[in-house]
């Protein structure tokens, strides 16, 4: 699912994802690390708000396409102060709302399809409940018909042991369909 989601949102093209960052690295080693492949517009390590200290990944955005796609390039998978970094093209920045609990637009965006879904799921509801009372309508006549035809059966065994005649016509046709 969240695979799924990630490829509904397009990727910027020019802002990398750079991730495995060690704890030396600053927004300035990482603008150094990154400069020689292109123009940065900007550089972003999101701090963890206990700690202070960014959260080993950061964020390059570089002014042109071809550049970040050097970049991204040449430093998937490069050593920087001893860890190996990941480098991959960067999602748009998301803010908490909508049904899928992150997107890229507020709760009260899909309000509509969310209530047009819950139409559906009530007529889905609905036509299960017909089928199922329906279906159980079905089995208890088919019950009452299995039950009407043993009664008949027992009936007509009663019928042929009081009846000496009807006893020998039955003994008959068993011995010519044997």
């Amino acid at each position: 699912m969240a695979a799924q989601q990630q490829q509904q949102q397009p990727v910027q093209k020019n802002t990398l994802y750079v991730g495995g960052l060690a704890e030396e690295v600053n927004e300035s080693i990482l603008h150094a690390a990154f400069i020689p492949f292109g123009d940065i517009k900007d550089v972003k390590t999101p701090l963890d708000q206990a700690t202070q200290k960014h959260r080993s990944f950061g964020f390059v955005t570089f002014l042109e396409k071809e550049d970040a796609s050097a970049a991204m390039d040449n430093m998937d998978g490069a050593e920087l102060y001893g860890k190996v970094l990941t480098v991959n093209y960067a999602l748009p920045e998301r803010i908490k709302g909508g049904e899928q609990g992150w997107a890229a637009q507020p709760i009260w965006a899909d309000a509509d399809t969310w209530f047009e879904r819950q139409q559906q799921q009530e007529e889905m509801d609905r036509i299960q409940a017909e089928n199922k009372a329906a279906m159980q309508a079905a089995d208890e006549l088919h019950r009452k018909k299995m039950a009407e035809e043993r009664e008949g059966e027992k009936e007509d065994e009663m019928e042929i042991k009081d009846d000496p005649m009807a006893r020998a016509e039955a003994e008959v046709l068993q011995q010519t369909s044997s």
